[in-house]
């Protein structure tokens, strides 16, 4: 038999979410897709390794229940998010302060209700509340910081000004926010005329852990779309780990689809030439990958700079008193920038009778990491961390390309016809982002190669259902 002219309509490369959710999209349509990914597993830097029964998240992005392309995906029915306590929990003079939890469902109403809940719920084991001195009797354990309102959110009125502030986030149009005018998040956040000790106590370390900046260079659009997403929903991870999302979406596209420990070494509009398998002919090829290994295929595609992340797993047999919340550390006393108690907000992390502490450092690690951040966790929890057991510490050097002003939201993804590009480094540096980039350039192929069905639409623009979201 004659070999066809082409092997399928498109070639995918690389089986990040972006690249298998483009797959499901052109499959839907009615285009023939073929998904080559270098590693023997799908993911990319959605990844989670599985230790003595512990799944632990190599880069531990956040999540927002708002996301919407997360609802809309084709492939993710069976997702399943599991959120973190309401609001988070901010670590400032050593207490404990709840901000932006929400008082009603989908409301971001109340945003700033301040709580108490900790302060008086039992700790674990039956061990008794500290005194007003501070210190647990006998054990001589140190003190968990208390539950308290206030700072360092500011007065009454900072916190209701702050509050009304994230309300109208929450309900602004994705257009508009992009219609502002684009400076550094940290500069913007100065201009608003909201308190230093709220932007300095709240919205840095918040912003921070939902853009992966710490210096909060991020385009301020990006940091808008950050905190709309924090205020008209919650922070949540995927039920079993990052790899949930991308082994998902490879389960559900049809058998044959996806095609692993095949490295694709040059494209064409045609073809792709593959190290181990020789060529690939189609159509049309999308380039799905990272933003660097992208550039390698394609010379002229803009590499960005990245953000470092390193994620450090700890286990101990009594979990500290914070619950399933989100831990911030206000005071920026130490190299954590987030932390929580893991295998509370998802107990499918952890084998029955342990706990998973999950804990993020920005930036540069500091030498002797997981010295430094045993130390700081200890403050942070306000419990002994000398007994606790180090799992694994994954450092990423290039875990999130960063979004600097000024920042194009929505960079091309048809690069010419017959050629394409998709991933976080096209639209917002999240799962949100990789997901809207791989919807932009599947409608954008469909459109030229004329298939049948529809993707929506093939204007890039988003729309108030498909906003990039970034966390």
């Amino acid at each position: 038999m004659l070999e066809p002219a082409y092997q399928a309509d498109v070639v995918v490369v690389g089986a990040g979410v972006a690249g298998l959710s483009a797959a499901h999209r052109l499959n839907s349509a009615g285009v023939t897709t073929a998904v080559l990914e270098a590693a023997p597993y799908v993911g990319g830097r959605m990844s989670t390794e599985k230790i003595d029964g512990f799944r632990l998240d190599r880069i531990g992005q956040l999540l927002s229940t708002a996301y919407p392309e997360l609802a809309s995906t084709p492939g993710l029915d069976a997702l399943v998010l599991r959120p973190f306590a309401p609001g988070v929990l901010l670590h400032s003079d050593g207490r404990h302060h709840r901000a932006g939890a929400q008082t009603g469902t989908g409301s971001a109403r109340g945003a700033l209700h301040a709580v108490r809940a900790l302060a008086s719920a039992p700790r674990p084991g039956g061990l008794p509340r500290p005194r007003a001195g501070g210190s647990l009797p006998a054990q001589g354990r140190p003190a968990p910081p208390r539950v308290r309102a206030g700072a360092p959110l500011g007065s009454a009125v900072d916190q209701a000004r702050l509050g009304a502030a994230l309300t109208r986030l929450a309900v602004t149009p994705v257009e508009r926010l992009l219609r502002r005018p684009e400076s550094p998040a940290a500069q913007a956040l100065a201009a608003r005329g909201l308190p230093a000790r709220t932007v300095d106590g709240f919205l840095r370390p918040l912003l921070a852990a939902l853009l992966c900046d710490p210096d909060l260079a991020t385009s301020s659009r990006c940091a808008d779309l950050a905190l709309r997403a924090f205020a008209a929903g919650r922070l949540a991870v995927p039920e079993g780990g990052a790899e949930v999302l991308p082994e998902l979406l490879a389960r559900t596209l049809p058998a044959g689809v996806v095609h692993t420990g095949v490295r694709v070494t040059a494209v064409s509009t045609t073809s792709v030439t593959t190290a181990e398998h020789g060529e690939f002919r189609c159509r049309a090829v999308l380039v799905a990958t990272d933003a660097r290994t992208a550039a390698e295929l394609l010379p002229g595609l803009r590499v960005p700079d990245f953000h470092p992340v390193t994620v450090v797993h700890h286990t101990t047999d009594e979990p500290p008193p914070t619950g399933a919340s989100l831990l911030l550390d206000a005071d920026r006393g130490g190299p954590v920038a987030h932390t929580a108690v893991l295998s509370q907000v998802d107990p499918s992390r952890a084998p029955g009778g342990r706990t998973l502490i999950s804990s993020t450092v920005l930036g540069a690690p500091p030498p002797g990491v997981d010295t430094a951040v045993r130390m700081h966790l200890s403050r942070l929890y306000g419990v002994s961390t000398a007994r606790w057991e180090t799992l694994a510490v994954h450092h990423t050097a290039e875990a999130v390309p960063a979004m600097r002003a000024p920042h194009d939201l929505r960079r091309a993804v048809r690069l010419l016809a017959g050629l394409y590009v998709c991933g976080d480094h096209r639209d917002t540096s999240t799962v949100q982002g990789a997901l809207h980039s791989a919807r932009r350039a599947a409608s954008a192929i469909v459109s030229d190669l004329g298939a049948a069905g529809s993707l929506n639409a093939a204007d890039p623009r988003p729309t108030t259902r498909e906003q990039p979201a970034a966390a």
